[in-house]
């Protein structure tokens, strides 16, 4: 019995976390509800890079180049045909005149972050270790400054701006999307598989698994959920510059996997939940803060003590807060048993 629901204890504790940040958000006032949806967001995003950072253990700095892609994609596709013909006059005829719901934006932004993920992941796939963190580093410089300078696809330098917003409970529904597949594929062969190359890349060729094509399988996956969260993204902020998914993004939610613990769902989860937390409180805290005493940090505080924070739990628990290992009947158990006694 307890391994038959073991899988649903899996993808249902990561669920129900994330549902409870939405109802605090929901309830919560105008600038707090902000930083839940922001919490809610970075879930969709870090999930996204765990799918295929975790499972393959190949570091990517690029994913960003997806949000960014799903975000503005998903954010120019909302925009009305008057507003783009007034604001992006240059702009290709068919994304200026081209509109469609938010849901569908979201889903096309999930497909051009799968198929840009395709396109890359040809030929990145075939790299391991430091040479491919920094040719997909490589991707995201290209792709910034594509966006940025390029403006028959885009606004440009500016704020692609007025943007239709969404709710909480949006948010949270496409976090959970995100858990959901992530949880999926993580079940599938192609994520035992991966895994597999993971731990003994060799030993995983010799028995006749092809190492690129299950890492171009989840750099795709991956890519789609990144592009999905980017949409998300754009919609929580009706707004979105270049800067916002360049490298401060990448740092702080390769933080989040990193501290939670790379190689769970739950680990992503909760990483991205507390550290957007604490990054939440950082910011409020440059600006000045009561705790109950009164806090006033130096501007910059904040990406220094995420720093630190990372660099510890790098030091102390390589594996992260949650040692890699996802919530089971057992654990839970476990853990009851521990606060009985």
């Amino acid at each position: 019995m307890r391994s038959r629901l073991d899988p649903l204890v899996t993808v249902a504790a990561p669920v129900l976390l994330v549902l409870v940040v939405a109802l605090l958000g929901a309830n919560a006032g105008a600038v707090r509800k902000l930083e839940f949806d922001d919490a809610l967001v970075n879930t969709a995003i870090v999930v996204a890079l765990y799918v295929f950072i975790g499972n393959s253990g190949v570091l990517s700095f690029g994913h960003m180049s997806f949000v960014a892609i799903g975000a503005y994609l998903s954010g120019i596709l909302t925009l009305g045909a008057e507003q783009k013909n007034f604001v992006l006059p240059a702009m290709y005829p068919f994304l200026r005149h081209t509109h469609v719901s938010t849901v569908s934006s979201l889903a096309l932004a999930a497909l051009a972050g799968g198929v840009f993920a395709l396109l890359t992941g040809i030929a990145l796939m075939r790299l391991s270790g430091l040479p491919a963190g920094i040719a997909t580093f490589a991707v995201l410089g290209i792709t910034a400054n594509v966006i940025s300078y390029w403006d028959k696809i885009g606004p440009g330098v500016t704020a692609l701006a007025l943007v239709p917003e969404s709710g909480t409970w949006t948010l949270a529904i496409g976090a959970v999307i995100a858990i959901v597949v992530a949880f999926a594929y993580q079940r599938s062969r192609f994520g035992r598989r991966l895994r597999a190359t993971r731990e003994d890349p060799q030993a995983a060729e010799a028995s006749g698994i092809h190492v690129h094509r299950e890492r171009l399988v989840a750099f795709v996956i991956s890519g789609a959920l990144a592009g999905f969260a980017g949409g998300l993204l754009v919609h929580e902020l009706g707004s979105i510059t270049v800067d916002q998914v360049d490298l401060e993004l990448t740092f702080i939610t390769l933080a989040m996997l990193v501290i939670g613990g790379v190689q769970s769902v739950w680990g992503a989860v909760l990483g991205a939940l507390l550290i957007s937390g604490l990054n939440s409180f950082l910011n409020d805290a440059e600006q000045g803060v009561h705790i109950p005493f009164y806090v006033n940090l130096p501007d910059g505080s904040r990406l220094v003590a995420l720093g630190v924070v990372m660099a510890l739990v790098l030091i102390l628990r390589p594996s992260g807060l949650t040692g890699g290992r996802e919530v089971t009947v057992g654990g839970l158990r476990r853990a009851a048993h521990l606060w009985r006694s």
